[in-house]
C-alpha cells in the first residue's frame, strides 16, 4: 500500500508515525479527501460516502441552517433528518460529528479509514492513521480531541505510548495489597470520589481523604490532575477540614462556572458539598480562582441549611442548559430531592424522587445519554448509591431512566437496575468531555466508583493505607438490552496504554482438569519481569461447542496458599459471577457475606460469552459480554501470584480465545 501525505508542514512527532507507518507497511489508513474526486486517487466506497455526507451537510444547512451528526454502527441519523437518506454501500463503518460552523466525517472500507471536513480544499492526499488529527483542516469548534475519540470508535484512534519498561516492574516498597493501576492514597484513608472536571488543559479529580485516620475523625478534598484520566500527578489537599467551623468537608461536586453565575469570576471552580457538624448536615460552598489548586469558603456558609433531616447530604450539581438553571440532586434517606438555582447560592426546592427497599440513598447522579447513540431517543438517568440486601445483592449503585423536565424526574420503569452487581462499588460519579461535541458527549460519559464496602470498609487488611481503592475509569452508554435501556460499560480507552506483550492461546478445550498451559502471571510475557504479576488483563471468549456437556467454565485465580477469587460462567443460569473463596477464608472476620458470591445475568451472544477481567493485586474487575454488566470486587490473595487456572465445573466446554496482558504501573 503506497501512503501519500497532506502537503502542508508536519510536526516532528506526525513525520515520524508517517515514516513508521511506511516503514511497517501499515495496513490501516487514513484519507484526508477532500474534492469530488482526485485524478490522483480514484474514489472508493470511503471516499463515495463522504462525497456524499459533503453534500447532505449543505443540504442540511441551506433547508434547516445547521450541519448534522450521523453514525452508521450506532442509532445516530441526525444528518438524515436534516436532509435526506445517506448513501454508504461498501462503507463498514461512517460518522460525522457537527458543530454550529462546520463538520468533520470518517468512513472505514475494509482496512482504510478516510477522513474528510468542511474545511478542506481541492487535492486531497493520504496519510497513516497514527498521525491523527493533527492536521487535517477542521472547524474551530470541532477540536483535535473530538476528532481523534471518532477516529478511535471507528477503530483509527491514535496510537497510544507505549509503558516503560520498569514500569512492569514492583516497586520495592509496595506492600502485598498495593495496587498499580488504580487510584489510592500514598497513606491514610480515603473514600468517596469527587467528579472531575476538564480545566487549563488537564482533568482535575478529588477524593474524600482523612490524613488522621484511625485516631482523627473528618474528612477533606485530596485532589490529583491527570490528562488521560489513567496516569494521576498528586496535588495534595484543595479543600482542608474544620477550617470554617462548620465541621467535616464531606462528598459534594465541583463544577466550572464558565459564565460566572455565582459572581466569583469568569471560569471559577465552585464547590458545593456537605458539611457535617455534631450530627447536622448542611450544604456549603467553596470557590477556587486559580484553576482548582485551592479554594476559600464562601462568607455566606451553609448555602442551605437542614431543615430537621437526619440524611440530607451528597449535593450533585449540573448545568440545565435547556432550562437556564443550575441543577442540584440531594440525598435524603430514601428520597432524592431536586433544587435549582441561578447563582449556585440560592437554592429552591424543585421536587423529589422517592423509593422505598433500598436503604438510605447517598451520592446521586443525573445525567443525559442518547439510547443506542440516536439523539432522536435522549434519555436522563438518575442514580444514587443504594443497598441491594433486599435482592440478594451488596451496597451499589442503582439507577432509572427517564425524563427530567426541568422541575420533575419521571422513570419509564418503576423498577430500578444495576449499573454494577460486584461486591464493591459505591459512590459512583459519572462525567463528560466538553472537548467533545454535542452528539459525543450524548454518545457516551466517564465513570468512577469506589472499590470499597462500608460493611467491611475499616477492616480491610491493608497496612500502609486504608479505605480500599478507585475503580479503573470507565465510559458508560445506554444500550438496548433485552428490550430495555441499559448503561453498558467499558474500560476508557487510554487503559490500554498501561498494556504489555499479549500472549494468546484459541480452540482449547475446558475440561475439570483445566485446559492445559495458559499464559499469566507465571509465564509474563518476555522481557517483563514476574514480580509484577499480581497486575494483568484476561480477555475470554467462552462457548458451549458441538459436542460440549459441561455446564460452568471458570478461571481460579492462584496464590501461594491456593485459589484466592474465582471468575466464571454459568451456561445453565446465564450468568457470570465472581467468588472470594481463597479470600474469604483469609478475611472470614471482614463481614458475614464476604464470602459470597456475586452474580450478574447476561446471555450468550452468537452462543459465545465474553470476558475481561482486569486483576490489581487487591482487586477484580470483571466486564462481561463487552460491558454489557459487570462485577467488580476487593480480593485480598494469602501470599505472592502465582498464575491462574481454568476449568469447568463438570463436562467438556470449550475456550475460543485466551489472552493474557500483563498491565504496567499507572505512576
Amino acid at each position: 500500500m503506497s501512503l501519500r501525505f497532506l502537503p502542508s508542514k508536519l510536526t516532528p512527532r506526525a513525520l515520524w508515525a508517517a515514516v513508521a507507518a511506511a516503514a511497517a507497511l501499515v495496513l490501516v489508513a487514513v484519507a484526508i479527501v477532500v474534492g469530488a474526486g482526485s485524478q490522483q486517487d480514484p474514489r472508493g466506497p470511503a471516499e463515495e460516502a463522504l462525497a456524499d455526507v459533503a453534500e447532505a451537510q449543505a443540504e442540511a444547512k441551506e433547508a434547516k441552517g445547521r450541519y448534522g451528526s450521523f453514525w452508521l454502527a450506532r442509532g445516530d441519523r441526525s444528518l438524515e433528518s436534516l436532509a435526506r437518506p445517506l448513501r454508504t454501500e461498501g462503507v463498514s463503518d461512517l460518522r460525522a460529528i457537527a458543530c454550529a460552523e462546520g463538520w468533520v466525517a470518517a468512513a472505514r472500507a475494509g482496512e482504510d479509514v478516510v477522513l474528510r471536513s468542511s474545511e478542506q480544499d481541492s487535492g486531497g492526499q493520504a496519510k497513516a492513521v497514527r498521525a491523527g488529527s493533527a492536521d487535517i483542516s477542521r472547524p474551530d469548534c470541532v477540536t483535535p480531541e473530538a476528532v481523534d475519540a471518532m477516529l478511535a470508535d471507528l477503530g483509527a484512534g491514535p496510537e497510544l505510548p507505549a509503558p516503560a519498561e520498569s514500569a512492569f516492574a514492583r516497586p520495592d516498597a509496595a506492600s502485598a495489597y498495593r495496587p498499580s493501576y488504580h487510584i489510592t492514597p500514598r497513606e491514610n484513608w480515603m473514600n468517596d470520589p469527587q467528579r472531575p472536571f476538564w480545566l487549563d488543559g488537564q482533568w482535575h479529580y478529588y477524593y474524600l481523604y482523612n490524613a488522621g485516620y484511625p485516631e482523627e475523625n473528618g474528612t477533606e478534598w485530596y485532589h490529583l490532575t491527570s490528562t488521560d484520566l489513567v496516569h494521576w500527578k498528586d496535588e495534595g489537599v484543595a479543600i482542608e477540614k474544620y477550617k470554617n467551623g462548620l465541621g467535616d468537608i464531606e462528598t459534594g461536586s465541583a463544577v466550572v462556572d464558565y459564565g460566572n453565575t455565582a459572581g466569583f469570576g469568569k471560569d471559577a471552580v465552585i464547590a458545593v458539598m456537605t458539611q457535617q457538624d455534631e450530627g447536622i448536615q448542611r450544604q456549603s460552598l467553596f470557590y477556587s480562582t486559580d484553576k482548582g489548586y485551592s479554594f476559600k469558603p464562601y462568607e455566606g456558609n451553609p448555602v442551605m441549611d437542614n431543615p430537621g433531616e437526619q440524611h440530607w447530604r451528597d449535593p450533585k450539581i449540573i448545568r440545565d442548559e435547556a432550562n437556564n438553571q443550575w441543577v442540584m440532586a440531594l440525598a435524603e434517606g430514601e428520597k432524592i430531592g431536586l433544587y435549582a438555582s441561578a447563582n449556585l447560592k440560592e437554592w429552591r426546592y424543585l421536587s423529589g424522587f422517592e423509593r422505598e427497599g433500598l436503604g438510605v440513598l447517598e451520592c446521586p447522579e443525573l445525567f443525559q445519554l442518547d439510547v443506542d447513540g440516536d439523539p432522536a431517543k435522549r434519555t436522563w438517568v438518575l442514580a444514587a448509591s443504594a443497598n441491594g440486601a433486599e435482592e440478594g445483592k451488596s451496597t451499589g449503585v442503582a439507577y432509572w431512566t427517564g425524563n427530567w423536565d426541568g422541575t420533575r424526574f419521571e422513570p419509564s420503569d418503576q423498577k430500578h437496575q444495576w449499573l454494577d452487581d460486584g461486591s464493591d462499588f459505591y459512590a459512583a460519579v459519572t462525567w463528560d468531555d466538553p472537548r467533545l461535541t454535542e452528539s459525543q458527549r450524548m454518545g457516551s460519559r466517564h465513570a468512577i466508583a469506589w472499590l470499597n464496602n462500608w460493611a467491611y470498609a475499616r477492616k480491610l487488611p491493608t497496612e500502609d493505607w486504608h479505605g480500599g481503592a478507585d475503580t479503573v475509569v470507565r465510559d458508560i452508554r445506554l444500550k438496548t438490552v433485552a428490550g430495555k435501556p441499559t448503561l453498558v460499560s467499558t474500560p476508557t480507552g487510554a487503559l490500554a496504554s498501561l498494556d504489555g506483550d499479549t500472549d494468546t492461546v484459541e480452540g482449547r478445550k475446558v475440561t475439570p482438569d483445566g485446559a492445559g498451559d495458559l499464559p499469566g502471571p507465571e509465564l509474563p510475557a518476555a522481557g517483563h519481569p514476574a514480580s509484577a504479576g499480581g497486575a494483568y488483563r484476561l480477555d475470554l471468549t467462552l462457548e458451549r461447542a458441538a459436542g460440549d456437556d459441561g455446564s460452568e467454565a471458570k478461571v481460579e485465580l492462584l496464590a501461594e496458599n491456593g485459589v484466592f477469587a474465582t471468575v466464571g460462567y454459568d451456561f445453565e443460569s446465564e450468568t457470570a459471577f465472581v467468588s472470594r473463596d481463597g479470600a474469604a477464608r483469609e478475611t472470614a472476620a471482614l463481614a458475614p457475606d464476604y464470602g459470597a458470591v456475586r452474580r450478574a445475568q447476561s446471555a450468550p451472544r452468537d452462543g459465545q460469552v465474553q470476558l475481561s477481567i482486569y486483576v490489581d493485586y487487591s482487586s477484580v474487575e470483571v466486564f462481561v459480554n463487552g460491558g454489557e454488566r459487570t462485577l467488580s470486587s476487593l480480593v485480598f490473595p494469602a501470599g505472592a501470584p502465582k498464575g491462574l487456572k481454568a476449568l469447568t465445573k463438570d463436562g467438556t466446554l470449550t475456550l475460543k480465545s485466551f489472552s493474557y496482558t500483563p498491565m504496567a504501573a499507572a505512576s
